[in-house]
C-alpha cells in the first residue's frame, strides 16, 4: 500500500487530520528522507541508498517517523524521541505551548486527538534531524 492509498483508506475526519500532519512533516523534513508505507501505516525512512544497513530488526529501511490511524487516536511515531533524550526533553517542554490537551506519549509514540493537533510543533520535530544525524544517533544507540 502506498502512502496515498493509506490516506485514501481512512474515514474522512481521520483522512483530513492525517493529510494535515503529512503536509506538516513533508514541508519540514530535511532532504534525504523518503516517504513510504510499512508496518501497516505510512511513514518516513532513511532509504537504503543513504543507509544500506537498514533497520537492524527486520532489514527494512531505517524508520524516522510513522503515522497511523488507531481506534482512539492518530499516532505519530518519532523514533528519534526514544533514542535522543535531549530531543525528547525539548518536545515535552514545547508541547504545552502548541497544544491545549495534555501530552499523551509513550517512548516514541505521540497519540493525537483529531481536534488538537499541533502541526507547527510536528513540523519542527520533523525538521530537527538530517538523515545523517539520525543515522549517527541510531548507531550510537545500538552500541549501548
Amino acid at each position: 500500500m502506498t502512502p496515498d492509498e493509506y490516506v485514501a483508506s481512512l474515514p474522512e475526519d481521520r483522512r483530513k487530520a492525517v493529510e494535515a500532519i503529512r503536509a506538516a512533516v513533508n514541508k519540514n523534513l530535511p532532504k534525504g528522507f523518503k516517504e513510504t508505507s510499512s508496518y501497516g501505516m505510512m511513514g518516513w525512512v532513511v532509504p537504503y541508498e543513504l543507509y544500506p544497513s537498514g533497520y537492524h530488526c527486520d532489514g527494512q529501511p531505517l524508520p524516522y517517523m510513522g503515522l497511523g490511524s488507531r481506534k482512539n487516536y492518530i499516532s505519530l511515531y518519532s523514533m528519534s524521541l526514544y533514542a535522543d533524550s535531549p530531543l525528547r526533553d525539548w518536545f515535552v517542554a514545547e508541547w504545552p505551548k502548541h497544544a491545549s490537551k495534555k501530552l499523551n506519549m509513550g517512548k516514541s509514540c505521540i497519540n493525537l486527538k483529531v481536534d488538537d493537533i499541533p502541526l507547527k510543533l510536528i513540523g519542527q520535530l520533523a525538521a530537527k534531524l538530517t538523515p545523517q544525524q539520525w543515522i549517527e544517533i541510531y548507531e550510537n544507540t545500538m552500541k549501548r
